[in-house]
């Protein structure tokens, strides 16, 4: 018999549901929480509340608030901005080996067109939660095809930080459309095998998502001075 899957346990499961909470901004950048707040709205006890809390600290997600309080912090421009410029030479050098590889991983290559798929199919009323995921879909359907597993390694710890300043701009419906237009395009040059063209797209991209994020962020902190 094939032993069964481990159910999550509970301190994971309020990581993941804080997680997505700091995410779709369900839990605001400098909103104060609490322990017994939390561990009262989740219907659990403190002790995983506590531990999910400290992960969400290491990762830098919330910060100590006075005694036994966080804050959810807030996205830093500057750091925005550093991020996408190593997601940009990262990106980069996926889409190209993905597209040497895009010939010969048929199921690759599915991957990346099914994925490509799901996220043309968004309107206006697809919720910001479904946006990040399709998006974050998207960009690891062309890590998997670049077949190098350290690409994924390397961005894994910075996905939540990413999902995080993805909620930035893809509120705005405009950017919701273009940002699929230049997945489109990254995903043709892929599939066509082209991969100076499909590496210059790549990195174009994140260039203007890491732009738009940093001065979405100036303009509200301005807005709030």
């Amino acid at each position: 018999m094939i032993p069964l899957e481990p159910a999550p346990n509970l301190s994971e499961q309020v990581y993941a549901r804080l997680l997505e909470a700091v995410i779709d901004r369900t839990l605001l950048p400098g909103q104060r929480i609490t322990q017994n707040e939390l561990a009262e709205k989740l219907g659990v006890s403190r002790q995983p509340v506590s531990h999910a809390l400290h992960l969400l600290h290491r990762q830098g997600l919330v910060a100590e608030s006075g005694r036994r309080g966080f804050e959810v912090t807030q996205l830093d421009p500057a750091r925005i901005r550093q991020l996408y410029e190593v997601r940009g030479a990262i990106d980069a050098l996926a889409a190209r080996l993905a597209a040497m590889r895009a010939a010969s991983d048929a199921a690759g290559r599915a991957r990346l067109e099914v994925a490509l798929a799901a996220g043309r199919r968004i309107d206006r009323k697809t919720p910001l939660a479904e946006l990040i995921t399709l998006d974050v879909d998207f960009h690891r359907a062309i890590y998997q095809l670049a077949g190098n597993p350290v690409i994924e390694e390397m961005i894994a710890p910075q996905w939540p930080h990413m999902r995080r300043s993805m909620a930035t701009v893809l509120s705005e419906l405009d950017y919701r459309d273009s940002a699929w237009a230049e997945h489109a395009d990254i995903a043709a040059h892929i599939l066509a095998g082209d991969a100076k063209a499909a590496e210059r797209a790549a990195l174009a991209h994140a260039q203007t998502a890491g732009r738009m994020t940093e001065e979405r962020l100036r303009a509200t902190d301005e807005a709030a001075a």
